[in-house]
């Protein structure tokens, strides 16, 4: 057997009987290529991009910030909820900081920018992300109330934000759709995915959604980049607002960025399993039955079932 590499032999100690040393020089080779192949500066040095785990603690400090006598640490008592709140969201606001300026500083070395300028521009990016705060809490207060009112297994506000996933999607989405607004949508898109890994909801942080947004039971829903849902809208599981097609540009690659999601007026319910897809309107007050294929608009008032949807669809 071949003598390790001086490479690998430092970090061979106590494991040498598993003959590390090729498949180390291996796993290096290929760091090397990817690096190359996407023209990764060697002299970096230290972690490049944000962290899906220091992510998702930021993320429950601040549901805990947001509902601190029912999402933060159990022994929180309300004399002491202020103090809570302030020294968890400092907390929360640094390690957020730190991933700012991880993700400025990426973006800066794959578009050759400087980096000179770039942590004063985190500071401020993670103050406005700070005083946006109280307008999620409004919003979020809104999303619990329309569950509740929604949802007749529910028995009062407090069971529908400890239990339901649809809820904590939208904990997720709220926080994330602000940071996607602040020109962070890599941090945006991890919070995202990461609610998308719990509950099995994946909504795309540029969806812009408005208040009193109720997701019921929830696994299996899509909700894509440029979608819009207005006021009060329900929608169950299963449910995807998703695109009809993806044009190319004259070299053959996907085109970014074109609105390509429905747009759901104020107060629709989407029953399960719907497809609703493409730049298409759903009118006001429009009910979407279960398993309803849509690619075209509907007026306001609607009633769309399987049986009825071909001519409902055609006469628009």
């Amino acid at each position: 057997m071949n003598a390790p590499s001086p490479i690998a032999s430092s970090y061979l100690d106590g494991v040498d009987h598993w003959d590390l040393a090729p498949v180390l020089l291996e796993l290096r080779a290929a760091r090397e290529r990817w690096r190359q192949i996407h023209r990764r500066d060697r002299e970096w040095g230290g972690r490049e991009l944000p962290s899906r785990e220091a992510l998702r603690g930021i993320v429950k400090d601040l549901c805990g910030v947001l509902f601190p006598m029912r999402l933060g640490p159990p022994d929180v008592r309300q004399e002491a909820e202020d103090y809570y709140v302030g020294h968890t969201l400092g907390a929360a606001l640094d390690g957020l900081l730190a991933q700012i300026r991880l993700e400025l500083s990426y973006v800066a070395r794959r578009d050759s920018r400087s980096a000179g300028a770039l942590g004063m521009h985190a500071i401020t990016l993670t103050r406005e992300f700070a005083t946006e705060l109280p307008g999620i809490r409004a919003l979020l207060d809104t999303d619990v109330d329309s569950a509740y009112r929604g949802d007749p297994a529910a028995t009062g506000v407090d069971e529908v934000l400890l239990c339901y996933p649809g809820i904590l999607a939208m904990i997720h989405y709220r926080l994330a759709h602000q940071l996607n607004r602040l020109g962070l949508p890599l941090l945006a898109r991890i919070i995202s995915e990461n609610a998308h890994s719990e509950t099995g909801i994946d909504i795309h942080p540029g969806a812009k959604i408005g208040r009193g947004f109720f997701i019921d039971h929830g696994c299996g829903v899509v909700i894509g980049e440029t979608a819009i849902i207005g006021n009060n809208v329900r929608i169950y599981q299963a449910v995807t607002l998703g695109a009809k097609c993806f044009p190319v540009d004259a070299q053959g690659e996907l085109r970014k960025g074109l609105a390509r999601h429905p747009i759901i007026d104020d107060d629709v319910i989407i029953y399960a399993g719907a497809t609703i897809l493409g730049r298409i309107v759903i009118g006001r007050g429009s009910s979407i039955g279960g398993n309803v294929w849509l690619t075209r608009s509907v007026p306001p008032g609607s009633q769309i079932t399987q049986a009825n949807s071909q001519n409902a669809v055609s006469s628009t």
